[in-house]
Parts: structure tokens; sequence; C-alpha cells
């Protein structure tokens, strides 16, 4: 890199003031988790869900899921509080016992840490499952600010919970970094004017629809402080 190169890159991190995580996918390989409660906890309904269905509603809320699997087919047995709760219960359990961080977060981390750069997470997840997470990575402290989809009036796409976290770390939007998984998150970004980073799924790595990203990895691991000049 040149000189000039090299100035350019320190002046664009110099104008990052924070990095906004999500969590599900992307800190912790909790999406199959996910899916398996998804799967079990819909078939006490009587709603056969796939593993495609489950991959398909990535990055929304719980409740949001519940209502698209509801509309498209309603049960009586239990209400769709019950049904979210119970998904939510058995993803906590799950991640309890099995949970491991993704390639490469802590050495994004550390690297970020060092830039002095804030660090926020946005995550479409509860409050509990959120909580579940920072304890079993032992990450409490990690984050300056922490947002669930549960506190602002929309899911992803919506970009509400990034623009709330951004007021919390009281950063303007444009000054802010967001690591994704999904496309719903990476469209959520880019609504609440953000930068984007997208770390996606193997299986839809090459979608056409994460065009909008203004970075694409295959792994955390990839990820170097002059990417944020980009």
């Amino acid at each position: 890199m040149s000189n000039l190169g090299l100035l350019l890159v320190l002046y664009m991190i110099k104008n990052i003031e924070a990095v906004i995580f999500d969590m599900d996918g992307l800190i912790i390989d909790s999406e199959p988790y996910w899916r398996l409660a998804m799967i079990d906890v819909f078939d006490t309904v009587g709603f056969d869900a796939t593993d495609e269905m489950c991959a398909a509603t990535t990055g929304l809320r719980i409740d949001e899921v519940v209502d698209v699997w509801y509309a498209n087919k309603p049960w009586i047995n239990k209400t769709k509080q019950q049904v979210c709760d119970e998904i939510i219960e058995t993803v906590c359990n799950y991640i309890l016992k099995k949970g491991e961080a993704m390639e490469g977060f802590f050495d994004v981390i550390k690297i970020l840490k060092n830039q002095n750069i804030k660090l926020a997470l946005a995550s479409s997840s509860s409050k509990k499952i959120i909580h579940t997470v920072l304890k079993r990575l032992d990450i409490e402290k990690v984050f300056d600010v922490v947002s669930s989809g549960e506190e602002v009036s929309h899911g992803k796409p919506h970009p509400a919970v990034f623009l709330e976290t951004a007021k919390r770390l009281q950063i303007h939007p444009t000054a802010c970094v967001v690591f994704e998984d999904s496309i719903f998150g990476m469209v959520a970004t880019k609504a609440a004017r953000m930068h984007s980073i997208v770390v996606p799924e193997k299986h839809i790595y090459d979608s056409e629809k994460f065009i909008l990203a203004d970075i694409k990895l295959k792994s955390l691991a990839q990820f170097n402080l002059a990417m944020i000049g980009r």
C-alpha cells in the first residue's frame, strides 16, 4: 500500500467511531440451535417445519417468525407467545451446553479494542438469549451497549435496532460499521445509513442479495483493520 493509500485508510478509521455486531450466526454458531428448537417446538403444535423453512427467516425476531408460520398454518393448542417462549428456552439450553464463538471473533474484538473503537451488540434475539450468549462466551464486559430486538418497535430488516444502538452510543449512524451474517441484517444496516460488513453462512455466501454490503467475508478471521478504510 502506498503512503497515500495508508493515509486514506487511517483517515477513514478515525471517522469510524463504533462497530456494531449482530449475534446469532455472527459471533456465536447458534443458527443450527435456532432451527432445531423451532422444528422441535413447531412439531408440538402440528406444524411440520423444515430446516430450509427455518433458514428462510434467519435475522427476523422470533415473534415475527412465529407470526409468519402461524399465518401460513394456524394452530390451536398453544398461543403464539407460548410457542415463542418455548423456542427461546430451548435455544438457551442448547447455547449453554454447546455454544461456541465463531472463528476469528475474539481476534476482531482485540483489534478493535486496540483502536479504542466503541463496540456494541444489536441482535434480533430476546434479552434472555443475549444474556445467555454473553455468559456462555464470557463477554459480558466487551460491549459498551447491548440492544435487543425486543426493545424496539420493528425487527430487521427495519433499521430500528441499529438506530437505537447508535443513539445509546451517542454516535451518528454514518460513523458506525455493522457486522452481519443475514440478508435481513444487511438491509437493516444500509437502511440505517451504516457501513456493512457481512459474513454469510456458506450455503448463501454467493447470493446476489448481498450486493449491498460494502465488504463480504467468508469468516471473521479474514478481517483486518484496513477493511474499515474501504
